[in-house]
């Protein structure tokens, strides 16, 4: 039986996307071990130019306001550890 030929690999250059992205994250940190009270990571999430909200990330919880809502709800980490494996795995809980 003849052995395979192996087709070479180009390295070609990175696509140049068509279309722009659909969301930017725009990142301010405003202490970087986060070690007193309110200090936190902020994300401003924008789709296509337009802000989306804004998500501050704290040691206690997270706060998210929408953009163009005046309070921001807090949700603490258990609570959005939760939420993430409801949407991640279903309904279902490990046992």
């Amino acid at each position: 039986m003849p052995a395979r030929k192996r087709k070479s690999r180009s390295k070609s250059k990175p696509r140049s996307r068509s279309t722009p992205r659909k969301y930017t994250v725009h990142a301010e940190l405003t202490n970087f071990r986060l070690a007193r009270a309110r200090s936190a990571l902020r994300l401003q999430v924008y789709a296509r130019g337009v802000k989306v909200g804004q998500l501050d990330v704290g040691r206690g919880s997270l706060y998210w306001s929408g953009a163009h809502r005046q309070s921001s709800k807090r949700i603490p980490w258990g609570r959005f550890a939760e939420m993430m494996d409801h949407l991640a795995y279903g309904s279902h809980t490990p046992a």
